[in-house]
């Protein structure tokens, strides 16, 4: 597998205290830490090279400084991922058991997760069931409706096998609350700084009095016309072959952070996890509102399994690669079998743990746009079988917000770590390593913000990583992203371009991947489609900030660290 300096402290960025969380039942956790989460130097004298941005002080702790006058610093990325990684994965007690029967297996896991999902929760769970060694036949979709279940086999390898056998197009484990977000105008209020920088975890609002300690709550920042206009996608250019590109629209980008109150002091509400876009009062500042969710679920997980879709193999074509890098004959293409493994949507808190997904059209896990707090660890996305085109091989793509991929595998897939649009973080991809990609790692289309990539290793003829503006790209994905990290990562080039009103970052490079057929034609294709044009200067391309091109920063793991420092004491603001 130039910063300036900010000269004072924002009260936007007053961190929380840790907070200690005790999973009842005596089950076991696994998976919070790991031998990656050593940082090596004790003290900051000793780390020989490290960033601008963020640093060691005297007591082994990070100081983040900003890179704006106004106070923006990178974000805490470490509130990502099943229950903000202060517990590890539980190991919820088995209440079921099924072996694998002749024939379509599909009705009795389905009647095994209705079973289980009406057992009472305690303490947030109700059960797991378990599915015995063997191989299963499964005819359609299997569906987790209800908190606290967990469908878990005796393995990925040699294991438990599920076979998607349904010759039509659907995603085959759906794991999914029921009902709408419906957030109440009679508890709105408006935030009332002029400028609430990136990072920041507080703000002021007009009406404290309409919040309360606990509030599930949507901060929103609008989308409005001025702020369009200033980062220029009301005038993304025509596409060459003349097909049509939309120009951004106001109030369809707003930015809706999913958050809760953590405490209140006069006007100051201070929220659960960092904002990763700045609000600016000039466009349209932002305002807060109280929601309600009861259909979403929580405390889901799928772990331990091996999932294959079945296709029809005479179904095959020859791919002839953008530039001609690549060509492959007799590429398996059928497209009605399974699409996704597994999605996850109206949900907080579940994880897939432990999966190895194969032959599947889309990817191995998405998180959907209703669904925080996913933790996608120990994953495998291998082989697809669809057309090597638009919509299909994502092996792990993030639409919904504080989710985390980590120690996972993506083969021949096209945008094997990829972010969806509008879509507002943190997230993150950590460790994660992927072999003969068709296309790049990014935030795919349409001001993903707040996006963390550490040490994630790509390879491939156009293996590239990128947070940059796509402009007539697709039907016009302009901005792609802001506030994304590449933190020590690998590639043959990586492409940050500067967003007006934001950035984006490449710090630190593992190992640079030498391909130069796929770096001309990287550069090529970024200028051409972004309207842009920056020279090849492998590693980095673009204008956005750069650090540390002949080889990786410390700490190792960006994110591995800040995760040790939240939970053993606040962070530190440069002053």
């Amino acid at each position: 597998m130039t910063t300036s300096k900010f000269s004072r402290k924002h009260p936007a960025l007053a961190p929380l205290a840790k907070t200690v969380v005790i999973i009842g039942l005596g089950f076991a956790i696994s998976g919070c830490t790991d031998k990656k989460l050593e940082v090596g130097p004790a003290t900051a004298s000793e780390i020989p090279n490290q960033s601008k941005l963020v640093q060691f002080n005297q007591d082994g702790k990070l100081v983040y400084t900003a890179y704006t006058d106004e106070g923006d610093i990178i974000p805490d990325f470490s509130y990502v991922g099943y229950n903000y990684g202060e517990t590890g994965i539980p190991s919820v007690p088995v209440v079921k058991i099924l072996s694998p029967l002749d024939g379509d297996n599909q009705a009795a896991i389905q009647a095994a997760i209705d079973e289980v999902s009406e057992l009472p929760l305690v303490d947030g769970f109700r059960g797991t069931i378990l599915l015995t060694k063997g191989t299963y036949m499964v005819g359609d979709s299997l569906r987790v409706a209800a908190s606290g279940v967990v469908l878990r086999g005796e393995g990925s390898e040699d294991g438990t096998t599920l076979i998607a056998t349904k010759p039509e197009k659907h995603d085959f484990i759906i794991i999914e609350g029921t009902g709408k977000r419906t957030t109440l105008k009679s508890n709105q209020t408006t935030i009332t700084d002029d400028y609430v920088p990136v990072g920041a975890m507080s703000f002021n609002v007009k009406e404290p009095e309409n919040l309360k300690v606990g509030s599930r709550i949507i901060v929103r920042r609008p989308s409005t016309a001025e702020w369009i206009t200033a980062i220029k996608m009301d005038q993304i250019p025509p596409r060459p072959d003349g097909k049509p590109v939309t120009q951004w629209s106001a109030g369809d980008f707003d930015l809706r952070f999913d958050r809760i109150v953590k405490a209140i002091n006069g006007t100051l509400v201070t929220i659960d996890a960092p904002l990763t876009n700045a609000f600016q009062r000039e466009f349209g500042g932002g305002n807060v509102q109280h929601y309600k969710f009861p259909g979403r679920i929580s405390n889901v997980g799928i772990e331990h399994l091996r999932l294959e879709s079945a296709y029809d193999a005479k179904k095959v074509y020859t791919v002839i690669g953008p530039s001609s890098l690549y060509r492959e004959d007799d590429v398996p293409c059928d497209e009605d079998h399974a699409w996704k493994a597994i999605t996850f949507d109206n949900v907080e808190h579940g994880w897939a743990n432990d999966v190895i997904a194969v032959h599947f059209g889309f990817g191995c896990v998405e998180v959907k746009r209703e669904a925080k707090n996913i933790t996608v660890i120990n994953c495998q996305s291998l082989d697809p079988v669809s057309r090597i085109e638009g919509g299909r091989r994502y092996g792990f793509n993030i639409a919904g917000q504080l989710s985390l991929v980590r120690d996972s595998f993506s083969r021949r897939n096209r945008h094997d770590f990829a972010a969806d649009s509008r879509l507002p973080g943190p997230n993150a991809f950590v460790d994660c390593h992927s072999e003969h990609a068709y296309s790049t790692g990014e935030p795919h289309h349409r001001w993903a913000a707040g996006l963390l990539y550490d040490n994630v290793r790509v390879e491939g003829l156009h293996a590239w990583l990128m947070a940059n503006n796509r402009g007539w790209l697709g039907s016009g994905h302009g901005w792609a992203g802001a506030q994304v990290v590449f933190w020590n990562c690998s590639a043959t080039i990586i492409g940050v371009a500067k967003p007006p009103t934001a950035q984006n970052f490449a710090i630190g490079v593992t190992e640079v991947i030498e391909n130069l057929p796929s770096v001309v034609a990287a550069v090529a294709n970024m200028n051409e489609m972004s309207g842009l044009n920056f020279p090849p200067q492998p590693p980095f391309w673009g204008d956005g900030y750069t650090e540390s091109p002949q080889g990786p920063v410390e700490p190792r793991s960006l994110f591995a660290q800040q995760l040790r420092d939240r939970l053993e004491s606040k962070p530190v603001i440069n002053e």
